[in-house]
This record gives C-alpha cells, structure tokens and sequence, in this order.
C-alpha cells in the first residue's frame, strides 16, 4: 500500500513538472491524474473481492469436503422394513466397538437385551461406554464383531428409514434452531405437517411451556437475537425445547442422553415423572449420571472399561454393593 502511494506521487511530480515544462497540457494532467485515481480504485476494488472470495473460499471448501466424505456405514438398498406399530426387541450380541483409526476398544464383548417397553438406564464413568452404546443403536457406526438385532433382525440388514421412523434421541451436544419455537419444537418429526396442539403437549412433557407462554409472541416468537424481535433462550431453556423436540417426535425408542444435565432440579422431576408414566408399548433408554433420576428405572445397567459390570434394580444393585453403590454412596454423600 505503501509503495503504490510513493509511485503515484512520484509520477504525479514528474507530470506537474512535464506541465511546468510545457511538454504537458494541464488539461491532458488533470486527464491522468483523474484516471490513476480511477485505476487505484478500480485495482482496490478487484483484490478487495479476490480477498472476500479467498475467504468465503475456506468455508464453501469445507462445506464441499464434507459433502464428498463416504459414508462410512453402508445402507442396504432393499433392507428390511420393521413393524412401526410396536416397540422393537433390542439385543446387543457380544458386540466390541473401535472408533475408526484408533485401537482403544470402546465396548468388549459386549452383550443386552432390552425387552420391548422397557425403561433401562445405564451409568458408569465418563469414557465408559454409554454414549457409544447409543450411537451403535443409532447406527452411526458398525460394530466390529458381534451383532445389533432389533426384533431378531440384524441391524445392517434394516431399511435405516423404517428404524430411524421408531427412534427418538436427545444426546448432550443438541441443535439450537433459530427457528419459530413452533417450528424449532415440530422439527422432532419433519415430513408432517405442524400440529399446533401436538406442539403445546410436546412442549409441556418437557416443561418448556411456561417459558414460553411467557414470551410476547408465545409458540409464534422466533427463536436467537440474530433476528428482529427474537429472544435468546437460556441454557436450560434450549434443553427443554430439545426435550419438547423428542417428544413431539412421539417415538417407540425414546433414547436420552443426559436430558436434564441444564435443567432446575424441579423441572427435571416432573419430566421424569411424565417419562415413568409413559404407556408400555414404548422403550425408554436413559443415560445419567444422576442416581435419582436412574432408580426409577425398570433396570440399571452400569458399564465399565466396555463391559456390563452390573445389571439389575437399584434395590438389587445396591445389595451387590458394587460399582453402582459405591458411586450412589459418592453421590449421596454430597447431600447429607
């Protein structure tokens, strides 16, 4: 920038001198003096938009990039179509799981049974494996020996359509659509249309009604300050409307992750309360690291280093006086 200043001024002093000296007329002078102006804009202009295309370049090249990744898990193209009418069978069959391009053995023969309508929960230290047991049943990913069956049927041979139809999740990390919270809530199941009523009893299962019922503009208020007039919703807030989210979806397999880690400990009550009287021909899968909300479970299931270390009651684990109750015993301890 510096150099192209100091030439221009050092050619606008030769040209002012080439007028002193007659060879130049102040007409033809103010003609280039004008044009170098042009030309310095013109040139500012065209690198200026080099620089926004260059920058624009590295998110679209990103955006290409994951478009051309292979799906690593392969669909059938004429798999089988399960029974949407009813909760399946689950059966983990001495499953061992990897993460692509690591050796650290993630769950080691692995081996459960959920029976239809079940509620299980698991517990276990982070790492343990509980989070990857969900994205197994989600079939994000294959596992490296042993079988998933759903209904007696292996999952690589399922129409993933006609299972993804069934499943319902809410994981840790949950989108925040900066939608209108009707649309944000009825996206729990796209391909229909947006049922207002269905909408209100989604939301209230995830006690995220009276919040929003507080707001101007109620279901019809648009969601994130990017927008004119939207609100920004607290951390626990986008969590119930992710929770309102799964239960719009009106899943047979409710799978939650850690559904109330942001939410008041009243609120997260009351969820469960709607989740334990949820009717039998739904399974619920429940991962938690608190023990008042897992105890209410028709079964524990406690992993540790990939394995079912304990499976039973709470009454029945504690008696074992195992993992589970020494970390119920830890946990308890910080509120007496």
């Amino acid at each position: 920038m510096t150099v192209g200043q100091i030439v221009v001024a050092v050619a606008t002093i030769w040209f002012i001198f080439e007028v002193i000296n007659g060879n130049i007329q102040i007409g033809t002078l103010t003609f280039i003096i004008a044009s170098i102006g042009n030309l310095r804009r013109s040139l500012s202009g065209l690198f200026n938009s080099f620089g926004q295309q260059y920058q624009d370049n590295l998110f679209i090249t990103d955006v290409f990039k994951f478009l051309d990744l292979k799906p690593i898990v392969k669909k059938k193209e004429k798999g089988i179509v399960l029974d949407s009418g009813k909760a399946p069978k689950i059966v983990f069959d001495d499953v061992t799981f990897r993460y692509p391009g690591t050796d650290k053995v993630v769950l080691k023969n692995f081996s459960l049974s959920i029976a239809p309508g079940e509620k299980i929960a698991f517990v276990g230290v982070n790492g343990a494996g509980k989070t990857t047991f969900v994205k197994l049943l989600c079939r994000f990913y294959d596992p490296d020996k042993g079988r998933i069956l759903i209904d007696g049927h292996d999952l690589r041979e399922i129409d993933l359509e006609s299972w993804y139809i069934q499943l319902g999740a809410i994981f840790q990390d949950y989108a925040h659509y900066h939608f209108l919270v009707k649309e944000a809530i009825a996206m729990g199941r796209t391909g229909q249309k947006l049922a207002i009523e269905k909408v209100k009893e989604a939301a209230k299962a995830g006690e995220a009604d009276i919040f929003i019922e507080e707001w101007e503009k109620a279901y019809g208020q648009m969601l994130g300050k990017e927008f004119t007039g939207g609100v920004e919703p607290s951390i626990g807030q986008w969590q119930k409307l992710a929770l309102a989210r799964v239960f719009y979806r009106d899943p047979k397999v409710l799978v939650l992750d850690e559904p109330t880690s942001s939410i008041d400990a009243e609120a997260e009550a009351k969820i469960f309360e709607r989740i334990e009287k949820i009717s039998q021909d739904r399974t619920v899968i429940l991962i938690s690291h608190r023990f008042s909300t897992v105890r209410r479970a028709n079964r524990i299931a406690v992993i540790k280093r990939g394995k079912i270390d304990g499976l039973g009651t709470h009454e029945e684990l504690l008696k074992k006086d195992g993992t589970y109750a020494r970390l119920f015993k830890l946990q308890a301890e910080k509120y007496q």
